[in-house]
């Protein structure tokens, strides 16, 4: 099943994140670079984030992304059927992610991404400052713009991302790509 909007579980979410820092919303607005107006929005509900808002979030945050999509479990079951991973789109983008090892789960997370044709999704740095951050290219050709280095990866390629820079997935094809994101949180 594909969740359009994460909704109020999310909103909910991201308000107890900033609240637990101490935080206004114009200290996230700040830190994330996004407006005091969005952020209102999404913790509303009123907003459906896309995935270049939330890496944004999730950088200020010091989180992953997959850490503000996922309701953690008290006690996280070790198998996890598909059926029961969470999947995600992107309603900017139609950029799908499965989270096939959530957080909580150890220290690996590892997510499915589908990017459709012509899509282009970019993520802060800070998105990556905390994580070592694997691409595992599973089908089509992925463009994907590290700072100035552009990496063009296909089926079977394997891509560990260097120092923490702006970086960009863009799909450039017309047909969908879909690859494997895999972090190892270091802190």
């Amino acid at each position: 099943m594909i969740v359009d909007s994460p909704g109020e579980s999310l909103a909910r979410r991201l308000r107890a994140e900033r609240e637990r820092r101490g935080w206004s919303i114009t200290e996230l607005a700040s830190r994330a670079a996004v407006s005091k107006s969005m952020i209102s929005k999404v913790e509303r509900a009123e907003a459906s984030p896309t995935a270049a808002l939330l890496g944004r979030m999730s950088g200020a945050f010091g989180m992953t992304m997959s850490s503000l999509l996922e309701d953690q479990p008290a006690m996280p079951s070790r198998l996890v059927r598909r059926a029961e991973q969470s999947v995600w789109r992107d309603p900017a983008t139609g950029y799908v992610r499965r989270t096939i090892c959530a957080p909580g789960r150890g220290r690996v997370e590892i997510t499915e991404v589908t990017l459709p044709a012509g899509a282009k999704v970019a993520f802060p740095k800070e998105a990556y400052a905390f994580t070592d951050h694997q691409i595992w290219m599973r089908k089509g050709v992925l463009h994907f713009i590290e700072g100035k280095t552009v990496h063009e990866l296909r089926a079977g390629d394997h891509l560990t991302l260097g120092p923490p820079s702006n970086c960009r997935y863009e799909n450039r094809q017309r047909t969908e790509c879909v690859y494997t994101v895999m972090l190892v949180r270091s802190r």
